[in-house]
């Protein structure tokens, strides 16, 4: 494990690596802040584990896949771990598995890694800790009552102070932690671009459909395709109108 307060190869990250093994939460949580719009107890919650997994594993993140963060939820969660592994959707090191779980393992190339699962008894444990904020959580975003904008700037702010309190939670009360092997989708392929036939536009040649000796776009071939939203993976039949 490399020692807090040691110099990190990647002038890109420097910053964000020099915050994690200093165990500096405040300023990773400010920076995820800037990433998410707004400060959550999820948030931090990623920002613990993802921080925890970086030190824990010894690792730097250059950009280039030589570590893959794994995440079961596409909630608040997940850019926590973004922020603080380097792990993206855009550099391909990031990959969603739609379990639902506030968990999350950091794996090197090697297939070494260390899973990261939010406690349930702490989990549970929260509402009863900050009631008010949970109470009009539920009202507002959950049965999506009617709001006024001093309740939901009311409940930003108590969200707010939760998060500050919650960074500073032990990583050992937040999270059963295992280390172990895990399997990893292959690094990912460099595709040339084909330009479709009908709209004109470049797309990847592995999302060409050939439609009667046209080469066209998965969108002007009509075809269905997989998306994820606030519901996880799904199909969305409709790409364009």
């Amino acid at each position: 494990m490399t020692e807090p307060g040691t110099p990190r190869g990647n002038p890109m990250r420097q910053h964000v690596e020099a915050m994690i093994h200093n165990d500096d939460r405040r300023g990773l949580l400010d920076i995820a802040g800037m990433l998410h719009g707004h400060f959550c107890n999820y948030l931090a919650y990623g920002v613990v584990a993802g921080a925890s997994a970086v030190r824990e594993l010894g690792v730097q993140n250059t950009g280039m896949e030589e570590v893959v963060a794994l995440v079961e939820t596409n909630n608040c969660f997940a850019d926590g771990i973004q922020l603080t592994t380097g792990c993206s959707f855009g550099n391909n090191a990031l990959v969603y598995e739609d379990l639902g779980k506030t968990a999350f393992s950091l794996v090197r190339r090697d297939g070494e890694g260390v899973r990261y699962v939010l406690d349930p008894e702490f989990e549970d444990s929260r509402e009863a800790a900050y009631p008010e904020a949970y109470g009009l959580w539920k009202r507002l975003i959950v049965d999506k009552e009617e709001a006024r904008p001093e309740e939901l700037a009311g409940m930003m702010r108590l969200f707010h102070e939760m998060t500050l309190q919650e960074i500073d939670v032990p990583v050992e009360t937040m999270f059963r932690i295992q280390k172990g092997r895990f399997d990893l989708p292959p690094p990912s392929m460099m595709y040339p671009w084909v330009r479709c036939a009908r709209c004109g536009e470049n797309v990847m040649e592995n999302r060409i459909r050939m439609v009667q000796k046209e080469t066209l776009c998965l969108a002007c071939a009509g075809e269905s395709v997989f998306a994820v939203d606030s519901r996880g993976i799904g199909p969305k039949h409709k790409v364009r109108a």
